[in-house]
């Protein structure tokens, strides 16, 4: 009975976040097609690119659905965590760091690639979407990290449209220094690699911990101060609104994460030691 509840749950959230993606889909080619966007390729060309990675690595690695997944998210951290520091240090190098970050630069302005770089990382999300809808990589009724996913092609999108808030965007997506680290620990346990004394999994946790503090917490922290500190540089509109609770959303996000990290490097500890007495 349990068991049929839940398929009937993962049903109905599939069947409404598969009808979403459509929505988006029909939106998306309506505004490189009708609207002639035609830079809005990139955004297709990167959702392109991580259905063939994770083809090949179905092919070459494991046909388990989610570390396939999990390895194409690997991917993804690393390509736009690279692209993010691509962006801003050519911004840095050719331009210096006068007025990077005011307000007119970071609503209004497009650094040199940034565009390119939010539209293949949009991609992702929407690649990632429908991979976790096709092999039900989801669990409730109202799945957390599928919510997360359309909020995110929503927000990006939108912000891809009007061509508004681009900069303050690549700037979130530092993040993903620290999700590369999320997505190591997650196929290192996957491969039955547990041991918290090791050394890789101590140098793992340190980079994990250093990355989640430098590149997530603080950065995102930093933006919202940003935001609250420009706030009557912003017209009136929703642009305001929305970014300043998107912000909030992130940093409680955030503080879930980091008491996740803290009962996960418990749990491992706690692990160890009783597998040690086990043996004794």
């Amino acid at each position: 009975m349990a068991g049929r509840t839940v398929l009937k749950e993962k049903s109905r959230a599939g069947s409404f976040f598969s009808a979403t993606l459509v929505l988006w889909t029909v939106s998306l080619w309506f505004e490189i097609l009708f609207d002639r966007r035609f830079e809005l390729l990139y955004l297709v060309f990167g959702a392109l690119f991580y259905q063939s990675a994770n083809s090949a690595i179905r092919f070459l690695i494991s046909k388990e659905p989610l570390v396939v997944n999990t390895a194409v998210s690997l991917l993804h951290s690393i390509i736009t965590s690279a692209s993010v520091l691509f962006v801003l240090a050519n911004r840095w190098l050719s331009h210096g760091s006068d007025g990077m970050f005011e307000h007119s630069q970071l609503f209004g302005g497009t650094w040199p690639w940034a565009y390119a770089a939010l539209c293949f990382s949009c991609g992702y999300f929407a690649y990632d979407q429908w991979d976790m809808l096709q092999y039900r990589l989801y669990s409730g009724w109202i799945p957390a990290i599928l919510v997360h996913h359309l909020v995110l092609l929503i927000c990006f999108t939108l912000a891809l449209y009007r061509n508004v808030t681009i900069n303050y965007l690549i700037l979130t997506l530092i993040c993903e220094l620290h999700s590369i680290f999320l997505h190591v620990r997650r196929l290192r346990r996957m491969a039955g690699v547990r041991d918290a004394e090791s050394f890789i999994v101590k140098v793992e946790w340190t980079l994990n911990w250093l990355t989640f503090t430098f590149a997530r917490f603080v950065p995102h922290i930093l933006i919202t101060a940003k935001l609250i500190m420009d706030a009557s540089k912003f017209d009136k509109g929703v642009e305001l609104p929305l970014a300043l609770f998107g912000m909030a959303a992130m940093n409680l996000l955030n503080v879930f994460l980091g008491i996740d990290l803290f009962n996960a490097v418990k749990k491992e500890s706690n692990y160890q030691k009783n597998d040690h007495l086990h043996h004794e």
